[in-house]
């Protein structure tokens, strides 16, 4: 199968494009005729995208201030290795079953309730966390953030609403960048306020306050200065699923009429009751499985391939670094910032290799897949600490680029009108790596230092044959397939 050109835009009508109307002139569809400078709407469009930028930054900034103090701080209580584990553990449980649901419920219910929901509750979360005073209470104050830190995936879902296709992997791109500035400053932050007196429950309560903040911003944002490609077009609850597939104009034609929804073959139906949110939810659930198993299967797969792999090469890169080349941790954390920095400068040139591949994040993903499976090769038989750390660093600009693509391409294939479902399930797809890689990466450990990276290429390496001889169909059948169920 080759992928098909876009059929339909996503998100924002021409002249809200957010990046090709700073930086080029465009021209409008059916017109032959260019853009001049950008107009109100793209200065509006910027100022939201910039606000959604904060909001990653703030969240992962949050975060990563406690996460780093979660396991000596469990251990603290009282609890047993196992019993820290197990505790560890149902974060990636809950993490699992959630995300799927909570993605769908945003494309019902609209992204702007969804995220301010989903925010309140993490800050909940974080606030329980630390008030925490024993295992049980710890493991409780655990459960809303593992149901309801889904930040990420409603903003990226909120960010394709926003965008034209072409746009949306630089910008996505850059909203990962924005993100991971925050998941390097954080752990710089908590662990001088874990150094003061009650340092933990200190840098709980300020991981908390920072949810609030960020929730603050959510309900500062301009919603009514951008147009909406989902349920923030104030449509019925009941009218998505009718709705999904058609363009943005003509869910623009149906809202300003306040019509009757049409049937996917263009013909008058009636407008039954409406559905409650979580019925809704359920029924476009239902909805998704033939185009998961149709056309999505294989993005998805290799998702959990490269997740899996990438995930092999950070569980014993440290030891592994220790054994083979006698380097310290500290050295060993100096290299993973500067792994990380080069990370966060992959969002910046997304953009040129875009228009180097002329937009097509496809074979981008492609080729930044062959390059990581080699590099996983290569640090796997690497006999010099020289080799191992150049492939360290240039493995983290591969992977950044592999996350968006493959994100990009999951809305490509999907459809963006079920962007939060798509990114959802992304998320629980990532979710059973993080549960099967730790018994892969014990069981390779026991062969060799080297055999944790050595198996991630080669499940790498199969994601690229797969790839090869299997490239999903674009989006715009997909939300034809869903209207049809």
């Amino acid at each position: 199968m080759r992928m098909e050109p876009g059929a339909q835009t996503c998100g924002m009508a021409p002249d809200r494009g957010l990046v090709s109307a700073t930086q080029r002139p465009r021209q409008e569809p059916g017109t032959g005729t260019q853009e001049g400078a950008p107009g109100p709407g793209a200065v509006r469009a910027r100022r939201f995208l910039l606000c959604l930028y904060l909001v990653g930054f703030l969240d992962l900034f949050g975060v990563s201030m406690v996460v780093p103090l979660l396991s000596v701080h469990v251990k603290s209580l009282g609890a047993s290795p196992t019993v820290a584990g197990i505790v560890g553990s149902s974060y990636g449980i809950l993490q699992l079953f959630s995300s799927t649901l909570v993605g769908c419920w945003s494309d019902v219910v609209g992204r702007r309730s969804s995220l301010l929901v989903c925010i309140l509750f993490s800050a909940l979360g974080y606030l329980l966390l630390g008030a925490s005073t024993n295992v049980f209470l710890f493991t409780l104050a655990r459960v809303p953030a593992g149901i309801f830190k889904h930040t990420l995936s409603i903003s990226r879902a909120l960010l394709a609403d926003l965008v034209t296709e072409e746009e949306r992997p630089v910008v996505l791109g850059q909203f990962n960048t924005a993100s991971s500035m925050g998941f390097i400053l954080g752990p710089v932050v908590g662990g001088y306020l874990a150094e003061l007196d009650g340092g933990f429950y200190l840098t709980a309560f300020v991981c908390s306050s920072v949810f609030v903040l960020n929730a603050g911003l959510v309900w500062l944002f301009p919603w009514s200065e951008v147009k909406l490609s989902g349920p923030e077009d104030d449509l019925p609850r009941g009218w998505n699923q009718a709705l999904w597939g058609k363009t943005d104009s003509a869910v623009q034609r149906a809202a300003s009429a306040q019509a009757t929804p049409a049937s996917p073959q263009g013909t008058p139906v009636s407008k039954g009751p409406a559905r409650l949110p979580w019925a809704e939810v359920l029924a476009t659930l239902w909805g998704l499985r033939s185009l998961v198993l149709s056309a999505l299967w294989v993005v998805f797969v290799v998702r959990l391939l490269m997740a899996v792999a990438i995930m092999l090469y950070y569980s014993n890169f440290v030891l592994a670094l220790e054994e083979r080349f006698g380097m310290g941790p500290r050295a060993a954390g100096y290299l993973t910032s500067c792994s990380s920095a080069l990370g966060v400068l992959a969002g910046f040139a997304l953009g040129p290799l875009l228009r180097l591949y002329g937009h097509q994040s496809y074979r981008l993903l492609l080729h930044s897949s062959v390059l990581t499976s080699a590099l996983l090769l290569l640090f796997a038989s690497a006999r010099s600490l020289d080799i191992a750390v150049v492939c360290s660093v240039l493995l983290s600009f591969s992977t950044a680029i592999g996350r968006t693509c493959i994100t990009d391409l999951q809305l490509t294939v999907g459809g963006v009108r079920a962007g939060g479902s798509l990114l959802g399930m992304g998320q629980s797809v990532t979710a059973v790596g993080r549960v099967l890689a730790p018994i892969l990466s014990g069981v390779a450990q026991e062969v060799s230092p080297c055999g944790p990276p050595g198996l991630g290429a080669a499940l790498g390496f199969v994601a690229v044959v797969i790839m090869s001889r299997n490239r999903p169909h674009s989006g715009g059948q997909g939300g034809e397939e869903l209207k049809s169920e």
